[in-house]
Parts: structure tokens; sequence; C-alpha cells
């Protein structure tokens, strides 16, 4: 077996599901530590089909890539894991900012559109 601190992370592919047995070959661990995984992060919970079989999620496949690096390469234990994973779900987010916003802060010269958005206000107050 390979040493699994030097595996690059994955590309995770444009899916709206996977299967566990697509998740395990991904994170390149076996499916029963994927199912244990499960009883101990409670965050973690994968839908389940009609037949019973678990269906990940895009975000439950980069929480068990977070998972496996804090178990794995950090050399947490499962109880250091889960409290990292609670404090960082309770600490406050950046705000998210659209892209058109972005596009106007970062500009190299933003004065042409601020000059276009006071002409459009100077024609609405003729």
């Amino acid at each position: 077996m390979t040493d699994v601190a030097l595996q690059p992370t994955p590309e995770i592919p444009d899916k709206l599901y996977f299967k566990i047995g697509e998740v395990s070959e991904l994170l390149g661990v076996e499916a029963y530590v994927l199912r244990y995984w499960e009883g101990e992060f409670p965050v973690l919970s994968p839908k389940k089909s009609g037949t019973g079989h678990r269906l990940y999620r895009r975000k439950d496949v980069e929480l068990l890539l977070r998972i496996k690096h804090l178990l794995y390469e950090k050399r947490f234990t499962i109880e250091g894991a889960r409290q990292t994973l609670q404090s960082e779900a309770k600490a406050p987010k950046p705000a998210r900012v659209p892209k058109r916003v972005q596009a106007e802060l970062f500009s190299e010269d933003p004065l042409p559109e601020i000059r276009r958005e006071l002409q459009d206000i100077l024609q609405i107050l003729k």
C-alpha cells in the first residue's frame, strides 16, 4: 500500500451524486472506512437511494477529503478531527461578493464604469 500522506488531492468529477465505490476509489480508502466515518462525524450524512445505497454529494466528498487530511496527514485523533470540523463550522464565513462586483472592485480603471453609472443617474433625474 502507498503512503497516504504523499498522495495528491484528487480532482472531484463534476457530478451530482457519487456511489460509495467511486468515493472510496477517489479518496484511496476502503468503503468500510467511509461507513465508519459516517458514524463518527455527524456532519457527514450521505443520501440513501431507494435501494439503500449511499449517494454522496460533492460537499460530502469535499468533507471526506478534509477528514482524510486531518486524520492521515495531520495525524489528528477522531475526536480532534471532529472538534476541528465543529469549530470550522462555527467560524464566520467571509461574505460572498458577486463576480460583477468583484470585477468592478478589482478592475484597473473603475472610472469609466463610475462615469456611466453617474450618467444613468443623471438621466433618471432629468
